[in-house]
């Protein structure tokens, strides 16, 4: 019983300081039921005021404008007109392509994003990407003008900070074949390069920096080349440089009436349309930008100036029959026939000696002056930005006139030698090259009369001679009256000629009886075609300009004649 009672007593002591427990928490929780409500709705303000903030912000991301340097709007302005030749082709023109860039702040992982776009794009280079994407800036280019298929494969990535905009890309549907004449754009479609540049020149940067440059308000730049020409021009040096295992090959196809450059090619060359290696030293264009001493080209010069001068006549004779020499030089023949020569005898034999004879009538003065008349010692003017200037000796003495007269010691660029040799041809009158349309009157109006008509009309029969009978028999293209000038010289290695390195070329008119077109070619150091066989220019160069003659006559109008070998047939058989 005693211990029923005491359990009866801890039971109720128990059940009163449970009534007290009881009464004690209630009241404490009517004493701080108002803070803890306090608390709950300020832990509640500070959540909704973090989330207000982030949702502010990337609303401000979204919206506000980009630091300088951003990127571009989607309208870029730098537009550029089409560049068409004189039949209305494209020769260039352009183009929508997209552009890589990344807004590096809102970069999650740089390192994950490179890697993602280095499978689409591995020569990307790491280290500069990283430290690109690794700043707060607003803006970077990654890579400039991407192929569809590119960006196709980096839009699927998704990688977040990136993003595309359309640009103005130049395309060249011909690809290298004319590249030396269009020239190149930056990727900011501003001409650096070829007639690209001159166009920007005459006032196109001007518009596009004011933002006037807009694509519908640009009217296309047509050309003088003749596509289909230029194509014929470049197939035939590539064919050239094959077959006769040279460095580099050139021609030149121009108007004798007009200046108007038809087609020309360099080669080496480059695709416009992806110009990693345009800047070689070898893909120079050899045509205007490079210098060469042209060879016995020059004695058709020569043999003009002597004719025009008056002291030389037609059938007056030079002594060839041994070797000049002349202050510790020796000029000998390259095949020499040993006796004494007529003028068309010295010009369809080529003669050194006969020549280096006849530039003596002339005196070094005239000789020198009558180069200058013909535009061969100062840089040429016309609308290509890259244009050589001549070299020529400091001081001209006997010596220097002797060799310059068969074209060593004089270095000129083969455009401006086409160009010289037209004035031999059209009539005397000297025109400046173009390579934008031009009529003839239009030609007339800036052409300078630099020798006789009569100079002319003997220098045609002389060029026509030796293709009938002379070193240039290889370029004759039955019908067409091709007639031309052979120039083997030798190259200038380490400050000496060397014998069997050769720069080769060929000059040719056609057709004589009325020249319209002149069509000049050339090899840096060929080889012979075969073991056993030369590798003079009759033998390279030669047949280069009759294989452009015969394929390209007929889309130049030129039609075929061959009333003459009928009439000489008839006088065979009489």
């Amino acid at each position: 019983m005693r211990i029923v009672s005491r359990l009866a007593s801890l039971l109720k002591r128990s059940a009163h300081k449970s009534d007290e427990a009881a009464i004690v928490v209630d009241g404490a929780r009517k004493r701080s039921g108002g803070s803890t409500r306090s608390r709950m709705a300020i832990t509640f303000a500070l959540f909704m005021g973090v989330y207000a903030v982030i949702g502010g912000r990337i609303v401000y991301l979204g919206i506000e404008d980009l630091p300088a340097g951003g990127p571009p709007p989607s309208r870029v302005t730098a537009n550029r007109p089409d560049i068409v030749d004189r039949n209305g082709l494209v020769l260039a023109t352009d183009i929508k392509s997209a552009s890589l860039f990344a807004e590096p702040r809102r970069i999650v992982d740089p390192n994950e994003a490179i890697e993602k776009l280095r499978t689409i794009l591995p020569d990307l280079d790491y280290n500069q990407t990283y430290q690109r994407l690794s700043t707060d800036a607003g803006f970077v280019w990654l890579r400039r003008q991407l192929s569809p298929r590119q960006q196709a494969d980096i839009m699927a990535l998704g990688i977040p900070g990136v993003g595309f905009r359309t640009e103005k890309k130049r395309f060249y549907p011909g690809g290298a074949t004319a590249s030396h004449i269009l020239g190149l754009v930056n990727v900011d479609n501003r001409g650096t390069a070829g007639m690209e540049k001159y166009i920007d020149d005459q006032g196109l940067a001007d518009l596009q920096a004011s933002g006037l440059a807009i694509a519908g308000d640009l009217a296309p730049v047509k050309l003088s080349i003749d596509l289909r020409v230029q194509h014929i021009v470049h197939d035939e040096l590539m064919q050239a440089m094959e077959k006769y295992k040279a460095i580099a090959a050139g021609a030149v196809v121009l108007n004798a009436k007009t200046g108007e450059v038809i087609a020309m090619a360099s080669v080496p060359d480059y695709d416009p349309n992806n110009p990693f290696n345009a800047l070689e030293k070898d893909r120079l264009n050899r045509m205007s930008a490079g210098l060469f001493e042209m060879g016995s080209t020059f004695k058709g010069f020569t043999t003009a100036m002597a004719l025009d001068s008056g002291l030389v006549k037609m059938s007056d004779r030079f002594d060839a029959t041994a070797p000049i020499r002349i202050g510790g030089h020796t000029i000998r023949d390259f095949h020499g026939k040993g006796r004494v020569l007529t003028v068309p005898e010295v010009f369809i034999y080529s003669s050194n000696i006969g020549t280096a004879r006849m530039v003596d009538v002339l005196g070094i003065e005239g000789h020198r002056e009558y180069l200058t008349r013909l535009g061969l010692l100062s840089r040429m003017t016309t609308e290509l930005p890259e244009v050589a200037r001549p070299t020529q000796p400091a001081v001209w003495k006997k010596i220097n006139s002797i060799t310059i007269s068969f074209g060593h010691g004089v270095a000129t660029t083969p455009l401006q030698t086409a160009v010289a040799t037209a004035a031999v041809l059209n009539g005397g009158r000297l025109i400046n090259p173009t390579f934008l349309p031009r009529t003839e009157e239009q030609a007339m109006g800036s052409a300078l009369q630099v020798l006789n008509p009569s100079t002319s009309d003997a220098m045609r029969y002389l060029f026509r001679y030796n293709t009938e009978s002379g070193s240039g028999r290889r370029a004759d293209v039955p019908g067409y009256f091709v007639g031309g000038k052979t120039g083997t010289a030798e190259k200038v290695v380490n400050g000496r000629y060397v014998s069997g390195i050769r720069f080769n070329a060929f000059l040719a008119g056609f057709p004589l009886n009325d020249p319209e077109y002149i069509v000049l070619t050339i090899l840096d150091e060929p080889k012979p075609e075969k073991q056993g066989v030369g590798a003079t220019a009759g033998l390279n160069t030669a047949p280069m300009a009759g294989n452009i003659v015969r394929r390209s006559a007929s889309l130049l109008g030129v039609k075929p004649d061959f009333s003459h070998e009928s009439e000489a047939l008839l006088a065979a058989y009489q």
